[in-house]
């Protein structure tokens, strides 16, 4: 009898846990086409969303492994963030999941896989990748929208994603007003072109062994060194899914949305 009522509140659990998990089918599957070229995005708006309202609007970039064409993997690191029912109610705003195809990368970096961590050479002196390119598409064509709010366009990345956040920063520096970038880099030279308009928040793991945390430390010391003031988490335990304990923390969407950009 105690194993028949265990059982019982055991599937109860389960389906309660099901029921309460997050609905990504939430986040609309888009398509954005540029020239023939095509990025496949989800977007999420604000509940009770209106037009003649207007909202903030975050970009988020995913990492490498989530490369693709589903329209889908995309959504599976940072999206239950902004899912997150309480979040939703306290920072109404429109998320922009974009999915970078397999063949291409966010950043214009060569990436040497044959060392741990990896190696990483950027070039921004070259054209912004295809995939990046299509974002920049994109971002440009819903920033004209009059339910976005201009002042509070923001963005964020993880790995790829990071690198992605701070090359979109050196090639929009009018646009954003904060950006967080997870377990990335970049191009320290370039951080000239953003570093006193655009605050930044940083994070990595110091025991990442995948993308070097040298990475994200070279560009903090380049921000500063540019007269900039960015936030830094190196968190002393974390490997390369440093992303955990970002999102984790009790004011990273605070702090965001609480960032405007002079006109």
């Amino acid at each position: 009898m105690r194993y028949l009522k265990f059982k019982s509140t055991l599937v109860l659990l389960l389906f309660a846990g099901a029921m309460f998990s997050q609905d990504k089918s939430i986040f609309k599957k888009e398509i954005s086409v540029k020239n023939q070229d095509t990025l496949k995005y989800r977007i999420l708006y604000p509940e009770n969303f209106s037009e003649t309202e207007s909202y903030p609007m975050v970009l988020f970039l995913h990492g490498a492994g989530e490369r693709g064409s589903d329209n889908e993997k995309q959504l599976v690191h940072g999206s239950d963030l902004f899912l997150n029912a309480e979040n939703r109610k306290k920072f109404p705003a429109i998320v922009i999941f974009p999915q970078c195809p397999q063949e291409s990368y966010w950043s214009n970096v060569a990436v040497d896989r044959s060392t741990k961590p990896i190696g990483l050479k950027f070039d921004y002196d070259n054209p912004p990748t295809p995939a990046l390119k299509g974002v920049m598409h994109l971002l440009d064509s819903l920033k004209q929208k009059p339910f976005v709010k201009k002042d509070q366009i923001y963005v964020a990345g993880l790995s790829m994603g990071g690198m992605g956040t701070f090359e979109i920063l050196y090639r929009e520096p009018k646009t954003f007003a904060a950006a967080i970038a997870i377990c990335g880099g970049g191009d320290p030279s370039s951080v000239t072109a953003y570093a006193k308009t655009t605050p930044m928040w940083i994070f990595h793991g110091a025991e990442d062994d995948v993308v070097n945390p040298k990475n994200s430390l070279i560009m903090t010391e380049a921000l500063l060194k540019a007269g900039a003031h960015p936030k830094m988490y190196l968190y002393d335990t974390e490997n390369h899914n440093s992303w955990n304990r970002a999102f984790a923390e009790p004011d990273f969407l605070p702090w965001l949305y609480d960032k405007k950009r002079a006109s």
